[in-house]
This record gives structure tokens, C-alpha cells and sequence, in this order.
């Protein structure tokens, strides 16, 4: 039995890159499996049983056709005009004897602007991150997309920092803000935020500087230290990592954290622009909430080879 997510009926828009991870493994053949930061969101989210859209750039090539394949097999639908690359973009990930992965990119992003494939319903949430944000000429239409459907959704977004294709920090930082300030909720890494503002810098003031500006949540994950969550209505709540979670690799760890975010949001009724002043005066054992179901998520994920987020029905 499958079961039912909770929370008001709508649907998810996330755009962002589709690829192809070609993963390496020490001593091992490269394997090719389908990823790319707010595919797996995407993914995700609709294992969790959410009704999600994704804006990509793929080709019709054999990696777009499995790209595809790989999303559509659990419930992924991908908008009109958004196969018309190229080719389809890869991202060498090289698996290193701590299970960590490092990225070397091969991309092309230039997707179409999204149009409702269900008549004229708007989403409740849109996500978007990682390269799609930073990379032109598509990162103009994900700064329209956000722009043009805050009057009616939750924003979402995670920087997730690639220095490879960011340029300097300082070039990343400029557009990272700008998008921040668009958003309700921001999620990112530490890694992410020292990158992005330089290893001498304080986090939580980040963070802060971050809630002054737009979100009404930011929630950053920090490996071993578990995450930390700072709210616009005065909340600060840290969550330790489980240390009984044996970690397989990290391989789309932070995004099904962050689709376990959304995922949360939604089962709380914080989902919709409707919603918005909701979220900015969160309490905090919902927050404590959201943030243990996004790690619980992640827990899963990490246990097992790949970007392989669970099903709601592998939550217990």
C-alpha cells in the first residue's frame, strides 16, 4: 500500500539541470546513473509521493532518453521543450576512500521557461539550485522563474556551491544573494557558505544577514555536526547527525535532505504564498520537525549506493 502524503493537494515546479553522474569508483569501471542537484530534489520529492514538474535542459541522445526514463519511473514529469539539447550534460563523480564525491562538469543549460502542462494551476513550491541558478544563458530564466512565481509559491533554493563553473566567489556570492533574497526557505552546506563568504567566516552571521534579506528559514547541513536551522521569527535549532547511519557514499545526500525540507513544509500546511507569513512566524518545535524529517531522509540515502532517495512508504 502506498501511502498518502500529507498535507493540502498542489503541485511542485522544480527547474534545474538534469545529467548524468558518471560515477567512479576507486579500482572500479565508470558507471553512468542519472542526477544532477534539482533532479534528485525532483526525484525526491516524488517518491514522497508529490505531484512534481521539472524544467531541465536534456537531449533525445541515449543519457536523455535514460535521464528521462529514470525520472518518469517515479513520477517525474518533465515540461514541454526541455529534451531540445544538444546533447546531454554529464558530471564526473570520483568517489574518494572517505565515500566523498568531487565533480568534474561537462554542461550545456539553457531550458525553456516553463508552461502549465494542467491547465492553469500554479505550483505551491517551486525549487530551484546549484548550477541552474549561476550558469547563462538559463540562470536568467530560473532568476524570471522565481521572480514570476513568488506571488503565487513557496521559494525554494540551495546554492550549492561549484566552484569549477561559479567563477570567483565574490562573481557567485552576488547572484547567490540576489536569489536568497527571493526565497522562504534556503538550504545549503557549510562547505557551500565557506566558499561562497571564505573560511575565516562566522556562519551563523551569514545565515542571519540571510534571514534579513528574504527567507523565512535557512537551514544549513555541516557533515558530522549535524544541521542547523535559524528562523526569521527568532528560532535557532540544532539537530545532531546520527552516528549510527553507515554512510555508503554522499551522493545526493544534500538534496534529499533539502526535498525532505519541502516534503516537511508541506505536510505542515507552509506550502503556497498564501502560507508565507505562516512560515515567517514559525514556531520551533515545527521547525524541529521539518528538520528531523529532511536528516531522516538524507539517513536513507547516504546508506546506500548513489542518489537513491526513499520512498514515504520506506519512512516506517
Amino acid at each position: 500500500m502506498t501511502t498518502t502524503a500529507p498535507g493540502r493537494p498542489g503541485t511542485a515546479l522544480v527547474i534545474g539541470e538534469a545529467l548524468v553522474d558518471v560515477v567512479i569508483h576507486p579500482g572500479e569501471e565508470p558507471v553512468d546513473i542519472p542526477g544532477g542537484s534539482p533532479a534528485n530534489v525532483a526525484l525526491g520529492l516524488a517518491r514522497l509521493g508529490r505531484d512534481v514538474e521539472l524544467d531541465c535542459w536534456i537531449g533525445t541522445d541515449p543519457r536523455g532518453t535514460a535521464v528521462r526514463a529514470h525520472l518518469e519511473a517515479s513520477g517525474v514529469r518533465l515540461t514541454t521543450g526541455c529534451d531540445g539539447a544538444a546533447r546531454t550534460s554529464t558530471a564526473q563523480a570520483t568517489i574518494g576512500e572517505d565515500r566523498a564525491a568531487t565533480y568534474v562538469f561537462d554542461l550545456d543549460w539553457n531550458p525553456p521557461y516553463p508552461t502549465r502542462t494542467r491547465g492553469t494551476e500554479d505550483p505551491l513550491l517551486v525549487h530551484t539550485g546549484s548550477i541552474a541558478a549561476i550558469l547563462e544563458p538559463g540562470a536568467s530564466t530560473v532568476a524570471s522563474v522565481l521572480k514570476d512565481f513568488r506571488a503565487t509559491s513557496t521559494i525554494c533554493y540551495d546554492p550549492n556551491a561549484r566552484p569549477q563553473l561559479m567563477g570567483t566567489s565574490e562573481e557567485a556570492r552576488a547572484t547567490v544573494e540576489a536569489l536568497v533574497a527571493l526565497s522562504d526557505l534556503v538550504k545549503c552546506s557549510d562547505e557551500d557558505i565557506t566558499w561562497f563568504y571564505g573560511e575565516d567566516c562566522d556562519l551563523e552571521e551569514v545565515l542571519r544577514g540571510w534571514l534579513k534579506i528574504g527567507p523565512s528559514l535557512v537551514v544549513v547541513t555541516r557533515g558530522k555536526k549535524g544541521a542547523l536551522a535559524l528562523s526569521a521569527s527568532g528560532v535557532r535549532l540544532e539537530v545532531p547527525a546520527d552516528p549510527n547511519v553507515v554512510v555508503a557514499d554522499t551522493v545526493g545526500a544534500g538534496d534529499s535532505f533539502m526535498g525532505g525540507l519541502e516534503d516537511a513544509l508541506w505536510s505542515e500546511n507552509l506550502v503556497g504564498a498564501d502560507r508565507r507569513e505562516a512560515l515567517r512566524t514559525v514556531d520551533a518545535d515545527t521547525v524541529e520537525r521539518i528538520v528531523r524529517h529532511a536528516a531522516s531522509i538524507a539517513d536513507i540515502t547516504v546508506s546506500r549506493a548513489g542518489a537513491n532517495p526513499p520512498t514515504r512508504d520506506e519512512l516506517g
